[in-house]
């Protein structure tokens, strides 16, 4: 029988800490300038990659601008 119980929090920010690590790297860009470029503090960004912190809606937009895409592609799985 398929287990349907939903995953804790901590599964759902890692997964969407990696996406945003994929992203920033496939365009060849470090923490410290993906966080400029998005107007957040570089420590923010790097604890949201490491899955440690519950990101805002404002910042969902402005990280997905600063990569140059739409804010869902955040969320799709690697």
């Amino acid at each position: 029988m398929a287990d349907h119980r939903r995953p804790g929090p901590d599964t759902g920010r890692r997964v969407f800490g990696e996406r945003i690590r994929t992203l920033r790297q496939d365009r060849g860009l470090s923490q410290e300038r993906l966080a400029e470029l998005a107007g957040v503090h570089r420590t923010y960004l790097s604890s949201l990659e490491r899955g440690e912190r519950n990101v805002g809606l404002d910042n969902i937009y402005a990280i997905a601008h600063a990569l140059g895409v739409p804010p869902a592609e955040l969320f799709e799985s690697v």
